[in-house]
């Protein structure tokens, strides 16, 4: 049964191994509320998971070691199990999805861990592993639905309390809900008026679900840009933590955790992954009313996100807070079209990136054509007055 002293027990063993992240102030990612974020995208593998994964390990016999481990992760799990694993000189296993970013898996190799690949998401994975530790006897390290697990993560609330201790909320992110279930606990036993949110994917809702009606719910399908939260069905241990100590949970879009990992690098600095980013996804777009006025602290709790998709998601980013903009507008072919609607756009200030002419198809007029153009702007308010300023020039704006 999860207790305190195995926290601060997991809290002591974790000092050979994890670095103590920082806790830092960002006061531009809302108006609404005092923001901080606690940065474990910068922790030893670039996540918490860490912490749960070198815990768990430390804690199994000298019998169960020699047969070495078996875990499955989207990524940042099997990093931590393999970490740990090399440190006690263990063999590990990890079974991941193939569609994991390819910088998760050949980090995770790096450790020394032998990668199964699963045609699937996590929950494939987590079916190949059992399988394996059935036939191999291999000991399985789960990455949420675990006691000791949730100890080790529960020492983030431990280093919370003592970084801000006028902390009025945390927001988590939630993917099984190891972490907000351990940062949960924790806070509560010892700061019982300080609220927990946690934050989910739209598409990978599972735990919000769940807490909804009442029992544990598998999703049918996931989807979202957010791997590390990926999960169809939240543990068991898991649930009942969230719902005795959890005070809500909410759910951010794609474009809206893209939006958050483009505002975390240009105002923070920071590198975050789609899962690490949900919780200031969360905060900007005003999904927890109840944070108003407080002093408030989002956990990043990763930042492996990998680099070929992240110019995509800075481009989902730029479009969402209005930074990008597509305008397709509908001409007479004639000469100073062009010119008209570049100076108007050039003396409200947007900048031209793109731009692509083409005559009118067949069923329009024969003497049209469109204008596509993107161009760099500001924010929603600023492509309004530019959309304004050429309808109110007579240009068609489709």
């Amino acid at each position: 049964m999860l207790t305190l002293d195995m926290v601060y027990s997991a809290s002591y063993k974790l000092k050979e191994v994890i670095r103590r992240t920082d806790l830092i102030p960002a006061p531009k990612i809302s108006d609404k509320c005092s923001v901080y974020l606690k940065t474990e995208n910068l922790q030893v593998t670039g996540s918490f998971k860490v912490r749960g994964a070198y815990y768990k390990i430390s804690q199994l016999t000298d019998e169960e070691k020699s047969r070495g481990v078996i875990a499955c992760s989207a990524g940042n799990h099997a990093q931590g199990v393999a970490l740990a694993a090399a440190r006690n000189g263990i063999k590990s296993v990890i079974c991941l999805p193939d569609s994991a970013p390819i910088s998760k898996i050949e980090a995770t190799r790096s450790y020394g861990a032998e990668i199964c690949l699963v045609d699937g998401v996590y929950d494939d994975a987590y079916a190949k592993a059992i399988s394996l530790r059935d036939e191999k006897g291999y000991t399985f390290i789960h990455p949420f639905d675990d006691e000791y697990v949730i100890a080790g993560q529960g020492t983030i609330g431990l280093e919370l309390l003592e970084q801000l201790p006028e902390a009025e909320a945390v927001v988590v992110p939630i993917g099984g809900g190891g972490l907000i279930s351990g940062i949960a606990f924790t806070l509560k036993k010892l700061k019982p008026e300080i609220k927990v949110y946690g934050v989910q994917a739209a598409g990978a809702p599972s735990m919000e679900v769940s807490q909804r009606d009442g029992k544990i719910e598998k999703l049918e399908q996931v989807a979202t840009i957010a791997d590390g939260i990926k999960v169809k069905e939240p543990g068991e241990h898991t649930f009942d933590l969230c719902k005795e100590y959890v005070d809500g949970i909410v759910t951010v879009t794609d474009d809206e955790i893209s939006s958050a990992i483009l505002t975390l690098m240009e105002q923070q600095k920071l590198v975050s992954e789609g899962a690490g980013a949900v919780p200031v996804a969360a905060v900007m777009f005003d999904k927890i009313p109840e944070i108003e006025g407080k002093k408030v602290i989002c956990l990043v709790s990763g930042g492996n996100i990998d680099v070929t998709i992240l110019s995509r998601v800075i481009e989902r980013g730029l479009i969402k807070s209005g930074r990008n903009c597509l305008l397709n507008i509908e001409l007479i072919d004639k000469p100073g079209q062009l010119k008209g609607v570049s100076e108007i756009i050039a003396s409200l200030g947007g900048n031209v990136i793109s731009i692509h002419h083409e005559r009118a198809g067949e069923g329009n007029d024969i003497n049209g054509c469109y204008l596509r153009i993107i161009m760099e702007t500001r924010n929603h308010e600023h492509i309004n007055e530019i959309r304004s300023a050429l309808i109110s020039k007579g240009y068609i704006l489709k």
